[in-house]
């Protein structure tokens, strides 16, 4: 990443919040300082201006906008981006009104301030100002071919090396566990355990007791002293699966360990210290169950600095046919691979059960497959009726995606081989090379 001279001051009292926003300014190529408060902020301000300043306006002592006030009559053409977890339109524009430049609600979205830094700094559009966020190498088996795919990643890579919590929203069956194994494979912390906790799979009556542990004897059946889920963790990552789920009876208990860093066992009024980062993840809105009295707003925003929204698979295409080659691997016995007619009917069909649906589909295929060829009467019937039927898909605009999928995931498994990747595809040479022209004209 190419470096330039300007520089950033990164003002929020959350030390996790600072290095997030801090690591990801510095993937501008930006350089970074950091105040923890108003006061510290104004002071480095005076000692040396930086060009920008990203500014919470929840902080303690001076508030945010009380040190935007105070920044614009002593650096009146300072760029100021506020930055609230408590978002709402008369805040909004009472900040603008004060001198913001521009005005983000937590979580924060990621390409949003990228874009908000770029803008106020008069670098969008310029080459040196932002390259492709440096991602360290997968794990064997991940795939991540399509774009959504790709800034999920991407996201995760910046997000995993600070402390901040994370939330992962998704429908049922994306793979939200597989980013938040990503997450903490990246993180300081993987070398300490990743404790997963299903929230919804808890009993209601031991679920505080799952979660920070209890005592001896602290209630019938208690016959030994139980850790629970954070102190299993520390060190490490624990996630909480389906945290919408959380009894609301329980949200601040959790709110409390969070902001404490201590957790309180059951039977026990001594809370004990644990170092754990949340990850958590949901496939509801917690936005709406906010607004409807079911999830507390405190929580949700503690927990949710950076949301990494997990795209299902019908809108990662490119990823269809190497994720149903993979699950193949592992579930055949022998090598087997996709028919051109098999591969189009994986790819128009709309996987509303998305990864877990096609990883069912094709183990399912892979146990009927009599030979080295999944085709399509392998697939259960819902995915495989356009083939059956002789159907092409109604959507022209579909169609083309899914020719344009099957002709690039051919040829990487025929290693760039044109001629045998016609082969597979049931065309010539020609039309193959005419439709790669074609494609690299789009």
């Amino acid at each position: 990443m190419t470096k330039n001279n300007h520089t950033i001051l990164v003002v929020d009292d959350d030390a996790s919040q600072r290095q997030l926003l801090g690591g990801f300014v510095e993937s501008l190529g930006l350089g970074v300082r950091e105040a923890a408060s108003g006061e510290e902020a104004l002071e480095s301000i005076e000692r040396q201006p930086p060009d920008m300043v990203l500014l919470d306006v929840r902080l303690p002592g001076i508030s945010g906008i009380d040190v935007l006030a105070e920044i614009r009559r002593r650096h009146p053409a300072l760029r100021v981006l506020l930055i609230t977890a408590y978002a709402d339109l008369r805040q909004a524009v009472a900040a603008l009104k004060s001198g913001a430049d521009d005005y983000l609600a937590k979580p924060v979205d990621l390409d949003e301030l990228r874009a908000a830094i770029l803008d106020a700094l008069g670098l969008a559009g310029r080459s040196d100002a932002w390259g492709a966020v440096e991602v360290p190498p997968l794990p064997d088996g991940f795939v991540c071919h399509s774009p959504a795919m790709r800034r999920v990643v991407e996201t995760a890579a910046v997000v995993a090396p600070s402390d901040a919590p994370v939330l992962i929203s998704g429908e049922s069956g994306v793979g939200k566990e597989v980013v938040v194994q990503l997450t903490h494979r990246w993180s300081p912390r993987a070398e300490g355990p990743l404790v997963a906790a299903n929230c919804a799979g808890l009993p209601e009556s031991l679920i505080e007791s799952e979660l920070f542990g209890h005592t001896k004897g602290a209630f019938t059946g208690a016959d030994a002293q139980r850790r629970g889920f954070f102190r299993a963790a520390d060190g490490g990552t624990l996630f909480l699966d389906e945290i919408g789920e959380l009894p609301l009876a329980l949200q601040p208990k959790l709110l409390r360990a969070l902001e404490s860093g201590q957790v309180t066992p059951v039977g026990s009024e001594v809370p004990v210290a644990v170092d754990t980062r949340l990850v958590a993840a949901t496939n509801r809105d917690l936005g709406e169950a906010v607004e409807q009295g079911t999830f507390r707003d405190d929580l949700y925003y503690r927990i949710n600095v950076v949301e990494l929204a997990v795209p299902p698979l019908r809108e990662r295409r490119d990823d269809v046919l190497p994720l149903a080659r993979r699950f193949a691997a592992e579930f055949a016995g022998s090598p087997v691979r996709l028919s051109p007619q098999a591969a189009q009917c994986l790819l128009t069909y709309h996987w509303p059960g998305n990864v877990r649906e096609l990883r069912n589909a094709v183990q399912r295929a892979c146990l009927l497959c009599r030979g080295d060829v999944i085709l399509p009467e392998h697939l259960p019937p819902k995915i495989a009726a356009p083939a059956a039927a002789g159907e092409e898909p109604a959507d022209t605009g579909r169609l083309s995606q899914v020719e344009r999928a099957t002709i690039l995931a051919t040829l990487d498994e025929c290693g760039q081989n044109r001629t045998q990747a016609a082969k597979k595809l049931g065309i010539s040479r020609r039309a193959l090379i005419y439709k790669l022209r074609a494609i690299e004209a789009e």
